[in-house]
């Protein structure tokens, strides 16, 4: 099956199936829309120099999973997590050559597929279309501490929002000894969206522990 091609929006069978599990899980879809080609051209300049294994976590539709691939991401070494079951069957159609799991992506680290993978070679990067900040700190702590484990000390997560501030909460950073900075910011996607870099800020493992008090 050969990749479809998307407009600024996404085609209309994209967007369809989008809104569709917007409307029948609206509190777990992060928006009513796919993200626009600009955002996923944002997102991949964001990739660490020279990266060339990715996990992207709530792939949805595929908008980011096209970008990293024709950014040269061979797909044999992209990996897209999705939970949603509708929309982990239709990735399958569109990218039947990458590496493909529905998973939560609070669990990571304890789904096999995901392990082997990690196995095979280092992961630069996690790219995230979750929506962290409609999330509980919990949930948060849960995915960024799961994420990480799977990341080298230099290892980045890349996560948009369309919030006007880091969409993680200032507890969950220093728990897990984490830092975020705004990569970039666009007005070419409904809503416009910000692009922030997850990075360890000291030289320590991230693990699961659970939030003081949470």
């Amino acid at each position: 099956m050969q990749p479809q091609k998307a407009d600024g929006l996404g085609n209309r069978t994209e967007i369809w199936t989008f809104f569709r599990q917007w409307l029948r899980r609206p509190l777990s879809t992060a928006a009513v829309s796919p993200s626009s080609r600009f955002l996923a051209q944002r997102i991949v300049t964001a990739l660490p120099e020279g990266a060339e294994r990715v996990i992207e976590l709530g792939a949805g539709t595929g908008t980011f999973t096209r970008a990293l691939l024709d950014s040269g991401i061979k797909p044999a070494n992209l990996l897209a997590v999705e939970f949603n079951p509708e929309l982990h069957s239709y990735l399958g159609g569109r990218f039947p050559d990458i590496h493909l799991v529905r998973a939560d992506a609070r669990d990571l680290a304890r789904v096999e597929e995901v392990s082997r993978f990690v196995a095979q070679g280092p992961v630069q990067a996690i790219v995230s279309g979750l929506g962290l900040l409609s999330m509980t700190r919990q949930m948060q702590h849960s995915v960024l501490a799961g994420a990480f484990e799977l990341l080298p000390a230099d290892g980045t997560l890349i996560q948009f929002t369309y919030g006007p501030r880091v969409p993680v909460a200032a507890e969950v950073l220093r728990e897990l000894g984490l830092r975020a900075s705004q990569h970039s910011f666009t007005l070419l996607n409904l809503p416009p969206a910000r692009i922030y870099i997850f990075s360890r800020s000291r030289s320590v493992a991230v693990t699961g522990q659970r939030l003081h008090g949470a």
